[in-house]
């Protein structure tokens, strides 16, 4: 049994496996989404709704779920501030550990935190492409306030 394990083959094969894993997954997710809004419709049908007044109740409720800008800028904005963090703390701790244990080998975690970093810094960028497109429409992005709310 330990040799199946040790076989070069083991990632690939596990890796394939979660891939095909999560297709299903996301299709379960689906159907099963599809059977709650059947269920739904049909409560309503059982209660007296008319079928105009559920497709409009459905439709004001998928309205909801979209976004507004501001909002999704203030999420791109997140994201890079945590990505900056996380890839400032591994670039930390993989220099503090070359340090301490005195290898050049593991400078190669430091470099491996310059990835987040990286993608950091391309959801700055896109916020504040994003920040500037609304301002030229003469919506202001008030980063103060917006986060609170």
């Amino acid at each position: 049994m330990h040799e199946i394990f040790m076989s070069p083959f083991t990632v690939a094969v596990a890796g394939c496996l979660m891939i095909l894993g999560l297709g299903v997954f996301g299709i379960y997710s689906e159907m099963d989404q599809r059977r709650v809004r059947s269920q739904e419709r049909m409560t309503l049908l059982a209660r007296g709704m008319s079928v105009a007044d559920i497709e409009r109740l459905q439709h004001q409720v998928q309205n909801e779920d979209a976004s507004d800008p501001v909002r999704s800028m203030n999420n791109i904005r997140r994201t890079a501030m945590i990505l900056f963090g996380c890839g400032a703390g591994i670039i930390a701790f993989g220099l503090l550990l070359a340090a301490i244990l005195q290898m050049r080998v593991l400078l190669v975690v430091p470099a491996a935190g310059l990835i987040p970093c990286a993608i950091g810094l391309g959801f700055w960028v896109d916020y504040k492409m994003q920040a500037r497109d609304l301002a030229r429409f003469g919506l202001e992005v008030d980063t103060q306030n917006s986060a609170r709310k």
